[in-house]
């Protein structure tokens, strides 16, 4: 048996890319299932990623990388914009554009009215510093509420409960079903209009009884939700904007 005297380096975790002036960064993650070189820029966060096959040669994946630089640039200014959680932003709550206002310094709760003038407001009560955490922590619990309502909702139809929901901030899907009937949201739904919440709650629970996207799970989604197609089209124009907020 003859071993290799030859070794392949590591690859670096991160190069950088230039273009117009520009340095961008980009991970670099080699997949033994990738059959082929891709550059993906996350449009929620922003992550530049260079994913190499297995034995692909990493000089070969480095420059296949700096030839796409005006890509990555065009990639990146298509990015929604950020928006904090300030005072004086506004931000959807279920659908509709609120005004974040500091109402009081006094401690109180954080909640969705109308201003004087008629504006809709997320008012927050506390100190300044705390403002963008509140609000974060009202929309989580607000998106959790009314969640756990549309499941509730769909398992009663369908037959079949949910054992747990939870809700995280993820950014390559806005909901799971684990088959152990765990149901996992993003919190942002709560930022979208209640149809496209609805949605994803009863394409959840229809992967309680069917864990595939097969015509049999679609024909049930569309039973528990008929305006699926609606908020697919809803989700696909501006779902990638929802993560821009906070």
């Amino acid at each position: 048996m003859r071993l290799s005297l030859f070794k392949r380096q590591p690859d670096p975790d991160r190069i950088e890319v230039a273009h117009g002036g520009t340095l961008f960064s980009v991970a670099v993650k080699r997949r033994a299932a990738a059959r082929r070189m891709t550059l993906r820029v996350s449009q929620a966060t922003g992550e530049i990623t260079l994913t190499l096959p297995e034995r692909a040669d990493f000089l070969t994946g480095k420059v296949f990388a700096e030839n796409h630089g005006g890509w990555i640039a065009a990639k990146l200014a298509k990015r929604p914009l950020s928006v904090p959680f300030e005072p004086g932003q506004v931000v959807p709550f279920r659908g509709s554009p609120h005004r974040i206002v500091h109402w009081s310094k006094v401690r109180g709760i954080t909640h969705a009215t109308i201003d004087k003038d008629g504006t809709a407001i997320i008012a927050v009560a506390g100190e300044a510093a705390h403002v963008a955490r509140r609000v974060k922590d009202f929309l989580r619990r607000t998106a959790l509420d009314d969640l756990e309502r549309a499941v509730r909702h769909h398992t009663a139809t369908l037959g079949i409960p949910a054992r747990k929901i939870t809700i995280r901030d993820t950014t390559s899907r806005w909901g799971s079903c684990s088959s152990r009937g765990h149901l996992n949201f993003s919190w942002r739904l709560i930022l979208a209009p209640p149809l496209v919440l609805d949605y994803l709650a009863a394409h959840e629970v229809a992967h309680l009884k069917e864990m595939n996207h097969s015509h049999r799970f679609w024909a049930l989604t569309h039973k528990l939700c008929p305006r699926t197609e609606e908020a697919e089209a809803w989700l696909k124009r501006h779902g990638a904007g929802l993560h821009g907020y906070g």
